[in-house]
């Protein structure tokens, strides 16, 4: 079924039509809750991140693949690209078609 967006849309009979912004910002804060987080019962602090957190002792694990022969950096964003994305060479240096674009 197809809906008709230009239509006026019709209230509820319990909203009233010339509800002010303060009643409707005080009615939406007594309605609104804090946001919690979500831990579970066996987790402990450890497993949350804090802003700024020294994380100088973790180590990461990434496989990193070197650049393949149907790819390119390209010289203005520094993103490796596959050779669809090509939109310009000169003198060697390769951009990409969102940055020439």
């Amino acid at each position: 079924m197809a809906t008709d967006y230009d239509e006026p849309r019709v209230r509820p009979e319990d909203q009233p039509a010339n509800e002010s912004l303060e009643a409707i910002q005080a009615q939406r804060s007594a309605t609104t809750q804090t946001a919690l987080i979500d831990v579970e019962d066996g987790e402990t602090a450890e497993g949350i991140d804090l802003p700024g957190a020294d994380l100088s002792h973790e180590e990461l694990l990434i496989q990193v693949i070197p650049q393949q022969e149907d790819e390119f950096t390209c010289m203005s964003c520094f993103l490796v690209h596959h050779r669809s994305q090509l939109a310009r060479e000169k003198n060697g240096e390769k951009y990409c078609t969102e940055c020439e674009g």
